[in-house]
């Protein structure tokens, strides 16, 4: 969607679609992480790895929901100052996300030379996943802010 000499309504609209494509993910990680730990207990099978791995992607998928859900709510057409508040919200948002990227990275790299403990690989690599698809759900929205 191109927002070039953007209305208040076109960037409410691309708003509105960041917080679904937001929700997407966070079901989708809800129900992939449910799925794995449903799909270990099934089978009766040990994996540090794997469980913390799912643990991960389903709390981070809820608490990505109810973000998505409870923003939706505040969501109103913004003027100038508006747009720019979002921008450097966004851009904020972007840091973050990249921070979850490094952190997840350090648990994984620590837990692995650190004795090979595979539930903190597990966690950091959960961890990592959830702070690439934040990444690229909010530059998607902020690439379309004020361009």
């Amino acid at each position: 969607m191109d927002l070039n000499g953007q209305w208040a309504d076109a960037l409410l609209a691309r708003e509105s679609l960041h917080l679904a494509w937001l929700l997407v993910w966070a079901l989708l990680s809800i129900v992939v992480g449910t799925a794995l730990i449903a799909f270990l207990r099934w089978r009766d099978v040990t994996s540090p790895l794997i469980t913390h791995f799912a643990i991960q992607t389903a709390a981070w998928g809820v608490i990505d929901a109810i973000i998505s859900l409870s923003a939706r709510y505040g969501l109103k057409e913004r003027d100038l100052a508006g747009a720019v508040a979002l921008d450097r919200f966004v851009w904020l948002n972007i840091g973050l996300d990249v921070g979850y990227v490094g952190i997840g990275l350090t648990l994984a790299i620590c837990g692995w030379k650190l004795g090979r403990r595979m539930g903190l690989v597990g966690a950091g690599c959960g961890i990592m996943v959830q702070g690439l698809a934040l990444t690229l759900l909010d530059l998607a929205l902020s690439r379309a802010i004020l361009r």
